[in-house]
């Protein structure tokens, strides 16, 4: 039994078997998953778990070299274009119709219940040495 960090095994394990390069769609309840990818659905209710929530739990258990994002997040949800600023200092934005197209390449998915727009992202795995 685990007594720290992700306790949910099918996310945990998800993560153990993840590479460098590999991508991770950490998404809000509202984005289109692509076939192919493992999915991780965390989704309870609107807004539970946060965006915020899954993203920092991730990140503190992932190298992750940047990442990528929908430009329209700025206009549509300037405190998750924040949030993804001070996160990933490695941001990349482009089109919502770019990301769900590179989000097809992600290894795992993990789908938050996130209800505020563009409340998405594409992290790209790093090694630790």
């Amino acid at each position: 039994m685990k007594k720290a960090g992700i306790l949910n095994r099918h996310l945990s394990g998800a993560l153990a078997e993840l590479g460098h390069g590999d991508g991770v769609l950490v998404c809000d309840a509202g984005m289109p998953i692509p076939a192919g990818p493992r999915v991780v659905d965390l989704a309870f209710r609107a807004g539970v778990p946060s965006f915020a929530e899954v993203l920092d739990g991730l990140l503190a258990e992932l190298v992750v070299e940047g990442g990528t994002a929908a430009e329209e997040v700025r206009g549509a949800n300037p405190a998750t274009a924040e949030l993804l600023e001070t996160r990933l200092p490695a941001l990349h934005l482009v089109s919502h119709e770019k990301l769900k197209e590179l989000s097809a390449g992600a290894r795992v998915v993990v789908r938050t219940g996130e209800a505020r727009p563009y409340a998405n992202v594409l992290l790209r795995c790093g090694v630790f040495f």
